[in-house]
């Protein structure tokens, strides 16, 4: 047998041979950020090299990946992106970066973002997206920044989000939010600043009395 024939079928050995799991786990990461692109307008093709026919997403441009090929980062703020968002980016089980600021993006936030456990920062301010925050968002023990300011989400603050300890950064400000905004565990920190120019947020909970948000609409 040829030396060169050796060398192809060793080559086809190690490929065939290499770990399976991860393989797996890039390509259900590249079909997730795939399908964001497909839910988007992309005016200045800042998506243009993520080819789904690649066998892992970690040479697109704007996407960070860690040694196993797994994803860490989604860095696409101001990108003129206009569209929604998609329940699949909660597949990007160790991202820890997701910034989508500044774009046009619509719609609600997937409630599956709660699944995204070792985010450290969710950027999703100045776009335009409505609905009420997910209660799923407190299951993000990790999370130090949450930015959903300047959209139009509607409804209560879940007081879930109370027990996120490692918060230091939260802005809800310039939305249309109601009810009151609590003031237990992790909010104590934070002031009025973080829920300003919600016209409909009534103030801060009354600890120990009764509380603002009993009764009444607030959608």
């Amino acid at each position: 047998m040829e030396m060169s024939t050796l060398f192809h079928l060793l080559a086809i050995f190690l490929l065939l041979s290499s770990d399976p799991l991860a393989v797996a786990n890039a390509n259900s990461e590249g079909d997730a950020l795939y399908a964001f692109k497909r839910a988007v307008k992309d005016p200045n093709n800042v998506l243009q090299s993520w080819d789904p026919t690649l066998v892992d997403p970690c040479t697109w441009f704007h996407v960070t990946c860690d040694d196993d090929k797994r994803v860490t980062r989604l860095d696409l703020g101001h990108a003129k992106l206009s569209g929604r968002l998609v329940p699949e980016l909660g597949r990007l089980h160790r991202l820890q970066f997701l910034e989508l600021y500044k774009n046009e993006l619509v719609g609600p936030i997937p409630k599956e973002f709660g699944d995204l456990k070792n985010l450290v920062s969710l950027g999703l301010y100045h776009n335009n997206l409505t609905g009420c925050i997910p209660s799923t968002l407190s299951n993000l023990s990790n999370i130090k920044f949450l930015r959903l300011n300047d959209n139009k989400l509607t409804g209560r603050i879940p007081r879930a989000l109370t027990k996120l300890g490692s918060l230091k950064i939260l802005d809800l400000s310039n939305n249309d939010l109601c009810g009151t905004f609590p003031t237990s565990g992790s909010f104590s920190k934070f002031s009025e600043e973080s829920f300003k120019n919600n016209p409909r947020l009534t103030g801060p909970e009354l600890m120990g009395f009764v509380r603002y948000d009993t009764g009444g609409s607030c959608k």
